[in-house]
């Protein structure tokens, strides 16, 4: 008898496959939510829109930079392949 294959695993809950950069999904995930919530409320909160423009520029910025440095920190403990070899003799 064949057992039948699902692309969905049996089991409880959302899993995701093991990957090292998954706290920086994670991280993507939550900025991206208070950024939501960022872009809902800060109407209220700030009465000028160059203000409000800027704290939205700040804080996608502030984002960006935590997640690139987050990446490149997993990056090189894995070793990037992707890094150029140095210049040294061949």
């Amino acid at each position: 008898m064949v057992k039948e294959t699902s692309s969905v695993p049996g089991g409880k809950g959302m899993t995701v496959a093991p990957s090292p950069f998954n706290e920086v999904k994670l991280d993507l995930g939550i900025i991206l939510a208070v950024g939501g919530l960022l872009l809902l409320a800060q109407g209220r909160m700030m009465g000028s829109l160059p203000l409000q423009l800027l704290a939205l520029t700040g804080y996608g910025v502030l984002g960006l930079i935590w997640i690139v440095a987050r990446t490149r920190r997993i990056m090189s403990k894995l070793g990037n392949p992707l890094e150029s070899p140095s210049h040294g003799p061949h």
